[in-house]
């Protein structure tokens, strides 16, 4: 994911309304904004892009806390499946996959 300085840079050229909306989202709706657009990458079959997104969700993982290293382990696993499924063309795996974790995710964040 950028951070927020790079994103005050790259401003001028984005939408105020989906800039405004990504600063003011809670982790939890930005996780779910990544798999939307790694969902609708996938679905184009834009192989860059989908890849792109599946690596800023590894980027977000946490191997610091031990419970959290252990889910990590195996979405990291479920992520680099994904990208090397993305470069062989695929996507209906990936899909799958994307989606069946998005739904996990929201069930989650529901329940808390």
């Amino acid at each position: 994911m950028q951070n927020y300085t790079t994103l005050n840079r790259n401003r001028s050229n984005m939408n105020p309304y989906l800039v405004k909306d990504i600063l003011e989202a809670t982790p939890q709706q930005l996780v779910i904004k990544l798999y939307d657009l790694a969902i609708l990458n996938c679905k184009k079959q834009e192989m860059v892009k989908t890849n792109n997104v599946i690596q800023a969700l590894i980027d977000a993982l946490n191997f610091e806390d031990e419970e959290a290293a252990q889910i990590s382990t195996g979405l990291l696993r479920l992520y680099k499946y994904c990208q090397d499924q993305m470069r062989k063309g695929n996507y209906e795996i990936v899909l799958t996959v994307l989606n069946e974790l998005r739904d996990s995710w929201l069930d989650a964040f529901n329940k808390n």
